[in-house]
C-alpha cells in the first residue's frame, strides 16, 4: 500500500478506537407520543414554522434547501445577514423524548435535529443540544455548556482565545464516522434522556454523549436542520421518554 495512504488510515482506526462505546440498545423507552407527520399534505402543516428558510413539501415528503449559503455583509443601514442552514421548527415541550424521522441526502451536507429553548438566556438563541448527521460521521453536541454558552460564544470570536476555548469544550461535543450514501433514505433516532443522548441509524448505534447540558430541563423546541441542497425527512415522530435502564 502506498506509504502516504498509510497514516491517514491508522489514524482513522486509532480515533475510532479512541471513541467511547455507543450503548448497544436504547437507553430510552418511550412513553406518550406527542407529535406524527407524514407530510401528505400539500404545504407543511400549521404547527411547523419556519425558522431559516427553506422548507417545502415534495413528492409527501419535507424538503429542506440551504438557500443562506453565503454571508451578506451589513451595509445601507441594513443588518448582516449570515449564511445558515434551512431550519423548521416545532413547539414540542420536552425533558427526555425520542425522535424518529427517515432522512435522505440529495446534495446535503448535513442533516440534524436540534433542542432548543428560547427562554432561556444563559447560551446564543437558546441553543440546548444537537445531533448532526453527515455522509461520513455523526456528530453529538451540547451547546448549552459547550459551543453556545454566552461567554464561550464571546471568546470565540477573539483568535487569541483559540486554546482556551478548545479546553472549555472538552468533552461537549463528540463525532463518530459514519458512512452513508446520497439518495438512500435511513431511519434516524435521537433519544435524549438526561444528560445522555444516543443516536441511530436504520436500527444500529452511530453516536453517543453524556453531558451536563443534555440534561436541560425545558427543551421547548424541537428543530429540523439542512445544510447544502437537498435533504429529505418523511415520517417524523416525537415521543415522551422514560430512561430504559439499559446501558
Amino acid at each position: 500500500m502506498n506509504r502516504l495512504l498509510i497514516l491517514p488510515l491508522l489514524l482513522s482506526i486509532s480515533f475510532a478506537a479512541d471513541l467511547p462505546k455507543v450503548p448497544s440498545k436504547s437507553i430510552a423507552t418511550k412513553q406518550q407520543e406527542l407529535f406524527a407527520d407524514d407530510f401528505q399534505g400539500a404545504e407543511p402543516a400549521k404547527v411547523w414554522h419556519k425558522v431559516v428558510p427553506t422548507f417545502t413539501i415534495e413528492n409527501g415528503t419535507l424538503k429542506g434547501t440551504q438557500t443562506r449559503d453565503v454571508t451578506i455583509p451589513a451595509a445601507n443601514g441594513k443588518p448582516e445577514i449570515r449564511a445558515h442552514a434551512a431550519v423548521h421548527g416545532l413547539e414540542i415541550p420536552t425533558k427526555d423524548s425520542v425522535v424518529e424521522c427517515r432522512i435522505k441526502f440529495e446534495g446535503a451536507t448535513m442533516i440534524d435535529v436540534e433542542f432548543d429553548d428560547r427562554k432561556y438566556t444563559g447560551c446564543h438563541y437558546g441553543h440546548i443540544c444537537r445531533a448532526q448527521v453527515r455522509l461520513n460521521g455523526v456528530t453529538i453536541i451540547d451547546e448549552k455548556d459547550g459551543n453556545m454558552r454566552n461567554d464561550i460564544y464571546a471568546m470565540k470570536k477573539d483568535p487569541a482565545k483559540k486554546a482556551e476555548v478548545a479546553k472549555l469544550l472538552v468533552g461537549r461535543q463528540i463525532t463518530y464516522p459514519a458512512k452513508l450514501e446520497t439518495g438512500k433514505w435511513y431511519t434516524l433516532v435521537v433519544e435524549t434522556v438526561g444528560d445522555e443522548m444516543r443516536v441511530a441509524i436504520d436500527g444500529e448505534p452511530a453516536a453517543y454523549l453524556k453531558s451536563s447540558g443534555i440534561a436541560h430541563a425545558t427543551k421547548s423546541k424541537i428543530e429540523l436542520g439542512v445544510a447544502g441542497k437537498d435533504g429529505f425527512f418523511d415520517d417524523v415522530k416525537v415521543w415522551n421518554a422514560a430512561a430504559s435502564g439499559v446501558k
